[in-house]
């Protein structure tokens, strides 16, 4: 796990810039969930609409919804292809992703369908923490307004 700047931004993660975060799995597939820095901006989560099963997505593309104490705001496919699982669990108990968001607070399975070409997209590496440092930039001074 990789602290970085008072975030818990695990390094092997691929970071799409609406935070949500990629790990790929050993057979082909790619878990996704929303990093730490949201959680802490949104504060505890109330209710998770979650995509459907089978459903394709793009890069890029809402596809559900998370609404927490302080507001609803969406959910985007970090990289493209056919949701294979949902964490049916955050249905019953939306709090897991703010408790767990890289383990039990997974969101979704994807089969994807342009991983190589996607995967360079998303901050990764070296690239997490400039990335990370303008977020937090930008939320102090929407909070400013």
């Amino acid at each position: 796990m990789a602290d970085i700047l008072g975030y818990n931004m695990p390094d092997e993660l691929y970071y799409h810039a609406d935070h949500a975060w990629a790990r790929k799995n050993d057979d082909g597939t790619v878990t996704v969930g929303i990093n730490e820095f949201y959680f802490k901006l949104a504060g505890d989560t109330t209710y998770v609409d979650l995509p459907d099963e089978g459903d394709d997505v793009e890069q890029g593309e809402t596809c559900g919804k998370v609404q927490s104490s302080k507001w609803v705001g969406k959910l985007v496919a970090p990289l493209s292809g056919e949701i294979a699982e949902i964490n049916e669990a955050l249905e019953d108990n939306p709090l897991l992703l703010n408790q767990d968001p890289y383990g039990k607070g997974w969101v979704m399975k994807l089969e994807p369908s342009a991983l190589d070409d996607e995967l360079g997209i998303l901050f990764h590496g070296g690239t997490i923490e400039p990335w990370l440092k303008g977020e937090i930039e930008k939320a102090e001074k929407e909070k400013a307004e």
